[in-house]
């Protein structure tokens, strides 16, 4: 199972990301451009959520036993990744990265410039 820390130390890695405790005190949520990306409890490391377009999060829903609509969050937009379960940390990283994209996509490119922002690489 990924750790919690790598987690972490992987999402502050990417690009003018920030962290914080908006919901309670075992939360954590991670953004860019103050938009959440990712979310993973501190008390239930298991599972992280991340945010998917809406027809690749079907797709993996479909394909991925350790993937599900997230509790809490419009199902549409949000999965749910189990990280007791089979998924490689190549592949988890690869959803947080799409995640990101998926904030950075919403954001009007004249802020995008302003910001320093930038889509990173989904695939490696």
């Amino acid at each position: 199972m990924m750790n919690i820390e790598v987690i972490r130390d992987y999402c502050l890695s990417l690009p003018k990301v920030t962290e914080d405790f908006p919901f309670d005190d075992t939360t954590l949520v991670f953004r860019v451009a103050d938009k959440i990306f990712a979310i993973i409890d501190l008390l239930k490391t298991d599972s992280l959520v991340v945010k998917c377009n809406p027809q690749t999060a079907i797709e993996l829903r479909e394909k991925y036993e350790e993937i599900a609509g997230a509790y809490h969050m419009n199902k549409r937009y949000w999965n749910q990744i189990n990280l007791a379960g089979n998924l490689s940390d190549r592949f988890i990283f690869q959803q947080i990265r799409h995640s990101y994209n998926e904030v950075i996509r919403k954001i009007p490119r004249k802020e995008t410039i302003e910001q320093g922002l930038f889509l990173v690489d989904e695939t490696s």
